[in-house]
């Protein structure tokens, strides 16, 4: 399919987009694909209260040695180095062993065979451990004392108090969570602050001025639109989110559950046909199509395109080809007449799990780890090193200098509140997702109209993963 970036990239969007809708309430829908594992009620997997002390919860012993796995891919390390310095600042006499890798499963499968896990993990990328089937072997810490530990900047407030919806939702598996989803991701379309300024052109608000605007960009000789055409997934945030804002939370639920009467919905043909106006203006960036992300992202990166679509950790990813004035910048997707969600509302939500194995040798100083990391001083040193967004709620503190893009989407989240959503369909029904992907590809080749998509994405509705 292509790189191994783009592997890990796909699985990020896939875990993202497994957040419960946000906003609707109700239980996990992990739990429908944890195929009835769940973790044992068996004290081993709950780590103990401890001294009850809010400053050490779970009765860390200073001198236990922390083993720590960090899954070194887009975000890279250095983060979590940050976080093990401010363990030790707590815990002086602890001796810290610290990898960073790509091959989660590969190395650590063999140390959860023999009962010699790691203390915390951040189980991600191509080669992740599956968590349900960890769960289910009772090989996981069930990280609700976390969620009732005392919050370090201020421990009037619990740890689930503080964390972003849809946080809890995405680590829990049959009623229990597992992982804490750290990285915040935003999804949306992408652009340079300087080439508009210098180009004179206003932002737009609604789809309207998009399309509008593109006719601007296209006679000035750039391309309006690029795409990662080799991943239709990423065109089909921006017509998934246009549908999204027209048909609202209720729709949005029934496209995840494949109920084929939601393509009967005027939003479906609404949100595609305007999305549609693209290929008609001929909008797209010659070549575009075909392109891999890293392909399109520096064709863009270069000013030969206005707008493309990603997730927030577009910034990190292409930051050894941005110019250093590009002054990236988010743009939550531009409303229709008629939506029934705000402009401001935006597709959001929490990806990159970290993990507490229940047989790691300091479990407890695993879950103070993840503590610690649900910091201000946390939160604001991995958005520093990462170009990223954390889970924790107003957690860039105004001391922390921060990439053009990572504070744009952070004004974003900010400014869209509650009104943040998810599909969980490229998770739970990836049949489904990779038929929709194809019609995708189809339309924007201009091989189908927007009614064709409408009646394959119903169609699909029939496939099973």
């Amino acid at each position: 399919m292509g790189s191994a970036t783009e592997y890990n990239r796909r699985d990020i969007f896939k875990r993202a987009a497994a957040v419960t809708v946000l906003a609707a309430g109700g239980g996990s829908l992990l739990a429908a694909c944890a195929g009835g594992t769940g973790g044992s009620s068996d004290t081993k997997s709950t780590a103990s209260a401890g001294t009850g002390n809010a400053n050490n919860p779970f009765g860390v012993k200073a001198s236990d040695p922390l083993d720590v796995v960090i899954f070194k891919g887009g975000y890279g390390d250095d983060y979590a180095k940050a976080f093990e310095d401010m363990y030790k600042k707590t815990y002086a006499g602890a001796t810290i062993s610290h990898l960073g890798t790509q091959d989660i499963s590969p190395k650590l499968q063999p140390r959860f065979n023999a009962g010699n896990p790691p203390d915390v993990v951040d189980d991600s990328g191509a080669q992740q451990m599956k968590i349900d089937v960890l769960a289910g072997a009772d090989q996981l810490t069930d990280l609700s004392v976390l969620l009732d530990a005392p919050y370090l900047d201020d421990p009037s407030k619990k740890i689930r108090d503080v964390l972003l919806p849809g946080t809890i939702e995405q680590g829990t598996i049959n009623g229990k969570m597992y992982s804490l989803n750290y990285v915040y991701t935003v999804y949306g379309l992408w652009y340079s602050n300087k080439l508009f300024k210098d180009k004179g052109w206003a932002v737009p608000k609604t789809w309207d001025d998009f399309i509008t605007l593109c006719g601007t960009i296209k006679a000035a000789g750039v391309a309006p639109f690029a795409h990662q055409g080799k991943y239709p997934y990423y065109a089909n945030y921006v017509i998934l989110d246009l549908i999204a804002k027209q048909g609202g939370l209720d729709l949005i639920k029934k496209i995840d559950a494949c109920d084929p009467t939601a393509w009967d919905d005027p939003a479906v043909l609404a949100g595609v046909s305007a999305f549609y106006k693209i290929m008609e203006g001929d909008y797209l960036l010659p070549g575009t199509n075909g392109m891999t992300h890293t392909e399109s992202q520096t064709a863009w990166c270069q000013g030969k395109a206005a707008f493309i679509p990603s997730g927030s950790w577009l910034e990190n990813e292409m930051i050894k080809v941005t110019p250093a004035d590009f002054d990236m910048a988010f743009l939550p997707i531009p409303s229709l007449t008629g939506d029934k969600l705000p402009a401001t509302a935006v597709r959001a939500g929490a990806g990159e799990p970290f993990i507490v194995p229940s047989k790691g040798k300091n479990k407890n100083g695993g879950l103070e780890f993840l503590r610690m990391m649900l910091t201000k001083e946390g939160s604001g040193k991995f958005a520093a090193a990462a170009n990223s967004l954390t889970v924790l709620k107003d957690g860039i503190g105004a001391d922390v200098v921060l990439k053009p893009g990572t504070k744009s989407s952070s004004v974003a989240v900010t400014a869209a509140g509650t009104g943040t959503f998810n599909f969980t369909y490229p998770d739970l029904q990836t049949a489904f997702d990779t038929e929709l992907q194809n019609a995708t590809n189809e339309l924007v080749n201009k091989r189908i109209s927007p009614a064709d998509w409408v009646a394959r994405g119903k169609a699909a509705t029939s496939k099973k993963v």
